[in-house]
Parts: structure tokens; C-alpha cells; sequence
């Protein structure tokens, strides 16, 4: 269990133990900064590179591997990918966040024809900032928006009840920054 490719890896036996989420940035906090490589963009991405210009939607979701999905997140990402239109008429960028190595997530944007930016945290250190929690593997789904001055207005932790935030309330959620 040396390397992040295949399901039995570094990262699944670091979060095969349940823990709920932790110190999760609270709504009207500044949303930690992270930096993160993003599939096919040959540099990485900066959160705050983002600030005073547009909101930002971060969905950490769970993949295992390219071929194994969660059965809650699989869904999500796909709603995702056929609504982005809509996220992008309402002035934000879209940002999934995944624990998947660098091969893996530039397989899951090919396999998946994803539109939207996909960045990779294969050590997990992003996912942890946030506290999302984990379990059996992997870090745990979460989403956030983040407005154009770089505070938190919306989160929603995984539950098995309530996987992923529904996109129509997201979208909702943006909506209010427009009010505002």
C-alpha cells in the first residue's frame, strides 16, 4: 500500500475509519484558502484568485477510484455537469474537489466529459481543512459556496439522509448573492 492508484491505497487506509465532520468553516466565515492541480490545466488553482470576482461553488465529492463511484456523489456529478450552464449564467465557477491521484481524475473528466473544473487532493489535506469527515476510504461529500468577497454563505455536510445539496438549492443559494 504504497502509492494513491487502485482502491486499496495510501488514502483509502487513511480514511477507512468513520469520523464525523470536524471543525468545518462556519457560514459567514472566509473560506480557508487552498491551492490544488486541476485536470488538464497544467497549473494549479488558488480559491482566492476567485475573490472580488465571483462566487464559487466547491462540491468535494467521493470517488474510490476511475471505475468506482459513490453511489450518492455519481448522481450529483452528473446533475452537476448537465446544469453548469446555469451556475455559470448566475456568474459563479464550479469546483469539484476529489481524493482521486492525478491518473484517476484525468480519467474520470475523460470517461465523464466533465465541463467544470476538476481538482485533485489525493492526500486529502483539502478535505480535512474543511473538516467534511470520512469513512470507508474516502473523504466524505460536502458543498460550499463561497462569495465574491471570500465568506462562506451556504454548506452542506454528507448525511445518509441527505447526500449532496440538491442543485436547485444551490442554485437558489446563489441567487441570494445576487439579492444582496
Amino acid at each position: 500500500m504504497t502509492g494513491n492508484t487502485g482502491l486499496f491505497n495510501r488514502r483509502f487506509a487513511s480514511n477507512f475509519i468513520p469520523l464525523p465532520p470536524g471543525q468545518v468553516p462556519k457560514v459567514g466565515s472566509i473560506a480557508p484558502d487552498f491551492s490544488l492541480p486541476i485536470v488538464g490545466g497544467g497549473h494549479d488553482v488558488k480559491l482566492s484568485d476567485y475573490r472580488g470576482k465571483q462566487p464559487v461553488v466547491l462540491a468535494f465529492t467521493r470517488i474510490f477510484t476511475e471505475k468506482l463511484f459513490c453511489p450518492y456523489c455519481y448522481p450529483h456529478i452528473q446533475d452537476l455537469k448537465e446544469r453548469y450552464q446555469e451556475f455559470k449564467d448566475k456568474g459563479a465557477e464550479l469546483l469539484m474537489i476529489s481524493s482521486t491521484d492525478p491518473v484517476q481524475s484525468h480519467e474520470i473528466v475523460d470517461q465523464l466529459s466533465l465541463p467544470y473544473s476538476f481538482l485533485y487532493d489525493p492526500d486529502c489535506s483539502i478535505f480535512r481543512r474543511y473538516g467534511v469527515g470520512q469513512a470507508l476510504g474516502a473523504p466524505l461529500p460536502a458543498q460550499f459556496i463561497v462569495d465574491s468577497l471570500g465568506r462562506i454563505t451556504f454548506r452542506h455536510l454528507f448525511s445518509f439522509i441527505d447526500g449532496n445539496a440538491e442543485t436547485d438549492t444551490i442554485l437558489k443559494e446563489l441567487d441570494k448573492l445576487s439579492d444582496n
